[in-house]
């Protein structure tokens, strides 16, 4: 029986696994533009990607009330299934070069488990799985539908619970400042990916950087080196 420590690698899904941006401005476009409203440019838009969308509106849209806050958030759903629904899953939010195979090769290690956070529901996470063809690959999966927004450790702390692994041996995969702040809220290192929606100086609370999927391995395979 192997002494290795079970480990944990959580991912952050829109723009650390998948490129949704296409879909996530057009939505956003159609919600708005149904309340009448400018569309908030796409830095903008793809700044708060990763909020839990009940937090991100107010931020898009500050003059609102709450009322039209709740349509913006419903408008979005509905518009961002029907251009889901246009071309796939797969063809609408694609994975980064390189995704599938490290997916595959930490999965095959016996003593490495995945799991992924998102700000996503529960509803976009299984399309997505779906499209994909990722049935099984992720022993926990922690949604917007059941947590606090990002960057709140509610979903690390529940990832951690469900698969018993400490906090010192899993790590937080993700591409934004509320990825890194929510893993170091939880003690757990934190790796910010440099192909997402925020930038290098946002990462701030990362432990490590990496710049392309084929450098995730070597570096866990450092940091468990010890």
């Amino acid at each position: 029986m192997s002494d290795t420590p079970l480990r944990l690698v959580i991912f952050d899904v829109d723009g650390t696994l998948v490129d949704s941006q296409a879909d996530i401005l057009g939505a956003m476009h159609l919600a708005f533009s149904a309340e009448g409203l400018a569309t908030p440019p796409r830095d903008q838009v793809l700044g708060v990607v990763g909020l839990s969308l009940d937090v991100l509106m107010p931020q898009l849209a500050p003059q609102a009330d709450p009322d039209t806050h709740s349509r913006l958030v419903q408008g979005y759903k509905d518009s961002y299934m029907q251009l889901r629904a246009l071309s796939g899953a797969a063809q609408s939010s694609p994975l980064y070069p390189g995704a599938r195979d490290v997916l595959e090769a930490l999965q095959a290690q016996p003593d490495t488990l995945l799991g992924v956070a998102t700000g996503k529901s529960r509803r976009g996470l299984d399309k997505l799985i779906e499209g994909h063809g990722l049935h099984g690959l992720f022993v926990t999966q922690q949604v917007a539908d059941f947590h606090p927004s990002k960057p709140h450790p509610a979903m690390l702390h529940s990832a951690l619970s469900e698969t018993g692994v400490r906090a010192e041996h899993a790590v937080m995969v993700g591409d934004t400042s509320f990825d890194m702040d929510m893993a170091a809220a939880a003690g757990i290192a934190g790796i910010g990916v440099g192909w997402g929606y925020h930038s290098a100086d946002r990462l701030g609370a990362a432990a490590h950087t990496i710049e392309s999927f084929a450098a995730l391995v070597p570096l866990l395979d450092s940091i468990w080196s010890d």
